[in-house]
């Protein structure tokens, strides 16, 4: 089942209230994003503990062949 650009951007939220927010459906299918997170509790953090935060908002939502984001192309920085 597809999952709204709207869905992921409150989860997203819900764990980043202050960050700027971008989401990009790639396919428009439903299934295939881009999100771009720039979040100040980013700073000082590598890329992939970055990205471990934000899989972790989505609650689970790609996990496995059953999960409802199939693809997501990640961006994640502190503010400039």
């Amino acid at each position: 089942m597809p999952i709204k650009a709207q869905e992921i951007e409150s989860l997203l939220r819900a764990s980043f209230p202050e960050a700027k927010i971008t989401i990009t459906d790639l396919a428009g299918d439903g299934n295939h994003y881009a999100a771009e997170v720039i979040d100040e509790s980013f700073r000082g953090k590598n890329r992939v503990e970055q990205q471990r935060l934000v899989y972790a908002a989505l609650k689970g939502k790609m996990e496995g062949s059953d999960g409802e984001l199939h693809a997501l192309a990640l961006t994640t920085k502190a503010p400039g």
